[in-house]
């Protein structure tokens, strides 16, 4: 650094306020560096969501005696990382139990429907039946009353299917109105596709958190 600087080093380390002796002092590496610096490169590949306290876990197990601010040290040196988590993502499981992942691509191509209940002054229980275009994020249906069943679901949707046509799919839970033998056998016959969501799924919640924000509106 001084030779670069075209100053003495004793001139360097005066300014600097750093005695010659640190400036002349060399690092000294550990005989087994080499080799726990690989060990800890290869239990990283291995274990790719571990973190270096994790690493050193490990390690200790394999026999190594070493602690976890020297296995940080490498795993700096080294450029390793835990990589961020992934968000999970929904899915949803067609009448066949079979999982796949469903996003809608245009309008019409994914509705969504759920029943959200309220109170009015009195404490009387209403619901209200909603219906959302999953792409243009419209309510495209609020239907409201006291009780609301399999038949009223029909009735809705068959008054958007004559308004907007047949979407490519329908989304719902796994309610006893929406999983009606008569809700399912109707929608196939207009030749549309049912998607149920599992029971205590995340994306139900998000669904259903959606909808309620629709109603409020």
């Amino acid at each position: 650094m001084t030779a670069v600087l075209g100053v003495p080093e004793r001139t360097a380390c005066r300014v600097l306020g750093q005695h010659r002796s640190t400036q002349r002092k060399r690092r000294r590496m550990a005989d087994d560096e080499a080799a726990l610096t690989q060990a800890v490169v290869e239990l990283a590949k291995q274990y790719g969501r571990y973190g270096y306290r994790r690493i050193t876990a490990l390690l200790h197990a394999k026999g190594w005696g070493c602690n976890h601010k020297r296995v940080e040290r490498i795993w700096r040196a080294e450029g390793l990382k835990v990589p961020a988590r992934q968000p999970k993502r929904g899915r949803l499981w067609l009448n066949d139990g079979s999982c796949v992942r469903l996003r809608p691509e245009r309008p019409n191509h994914v509705w969504a429907y759920d029943f959200v209940e309220d109170r009015t002054r009195d404490g009387r229980k209403f619901r209200m039946l909603n219906v959302v275009d999953e792409f243009t994020r419209e309510c495209l249906a609020i239907r409201v009353a006291r009780k609301l069943g399999s038949a009223d679901v029909i009735d809705v949707l068959a008054d958007l299917f004559i308004m907007r046509g047949t979407p490519g799919h329908i989304r719902s839970d796994n309610g006893p109105e929406f999983a009606a033998k008569a809700v399912k056998g109707w929608i196939t016959g207009v030749r549309a596709s049912t998607a149920y969501i599992e029971p205590g799924s995340p994306w139900g919640k998000r669904l259903r958190g959606k909808l309620q924000r629709q109603a409020a509106r």
